[in-house]
């Protein structure tokens, strides 16, 4: 009978231990000091040395985290004449034949201020995206194919249209269609460093991802920092959207002076001292939480 009662025990605590809750990673990504050093280089409008300085910039810190950088230089038509415009990718092969897109766009808008450098929008999203790189790059998994793509021209000069704005998501959607290139999914990071942060997933997103971003910020325990904006939105993850690709936008679109207000958004306010570190980890923890549920 003690024998008995010893198995019972011990089959008890390997039922225990089994529906143990792993705790999901919470690592910290340093990547203010990123969004630091891409505002350093002032404002980044799409054909300027501005852009082209970022474009170098990005370049070299992935060099330095190990990746192989790939500058793709194209030029198209603008308001403003022929345009340059420079996508930067990197790839992390995996070990499935899963391929996961992620996203930001580095510009910035143009006509804003003289030393309008977009600490959130571009800057945060953009340092938030090279430091996973970097991160996945110093722990590799049994996962699928990351590449890392920082997009150039996504914002317009007058109004968005066939000639302006998107300008580096479609021509990489295009090339990846046109390829044939599979993609499970397509992630774009915009927007992501608000010290008060609130994610606003707009209504144009593939349902499979969202519900995978509220489950990754449920396991985390900051399911309230997730919310559905029921209405579309214009962004970089729409051109791939248009092909089929399975995309979405994960972006903080309450970006001002109070809840609820979006007033620090294109304006002379977007500067670094509105940027959080805590508020960078939480996004990227979701991000990796998503990758590993793909």
């Amino acid at each position: 009978m003690a024998a008995a009662r010893r198995s019972i025990a011990a089959a008890a605590l390997i039922a225990a231990a089994g529906c143990a809750r792993i705790e999901p990673e919470r690592p910290a990504f340093g990547a203010l000091e990123l969004v630091n050093g891409l505002c350093a280089i002032g404002p980044r409008v799409s054909g300027t040395i501005g852009a082209a300085e970022a474009a170098a910039w990005i370049g070299r810190e992935l060099d330095d985290a190990g990746l192989l950088p790939i500058v793709d230089a194209f030029t198209e038509s603008t308001p403003a004449g022929q345009t340059v415009f420079r996508n930067v990718m990197a790839t992390l092969p995996g070990k499935t034949r899963k391929n996961i897109l992620l996203l930001s766009h580095y510009d910035t808008k143009s006509g804003i201020a003289d030393d309008f450098s977009g600490a959130n929008d571009s800057g945060s999203s953009t340092a938030l995206l090279l430091a996973l790189a970097r991160w996945f790059a110093a722990n590799p998994y049994d996962g699928a194919t990351l590449t890392f793509a920082f997009l150039d021209g996504e914002e317009c000069r007058e109004e968005y249209g066939r000639s302006d704005g998107l300008h580096g998501s479609r021509h990489l959607a295009a090339q990846m269609k046109g390829a044939r290139v599979r993609l499970d999914a397509v992630i774009l990071l915009d927007m992501v460093g608000d010290s008060d942060l609130t994610l606003t997933i707009p209504a144009n997103v593939d349902r499979r991802l969202m519900a995978t971003l509220q489950q990754a910020a449920s396991r985390l325990g900051i399911s309230e920092k997730v919310r559905h904006k029921p209405v579309d939105m214009i962004d970089d993850h729409q051109p791939f959207l248009d092909l089929g690709y399975p995309a979405i936008d994960i972006i903080d679109f309450e970006y001002g002076s109070a809840p609820g207000l979006n007033d620090y958004w294109h304006t002379a306010g977007d500067t670094i001292d509105k940027i959080s570190d805590a508020s960078l980890d939480e996004v990227g923890a979701i991000v990796i939480e998503m990758i590993r549920s793909l």
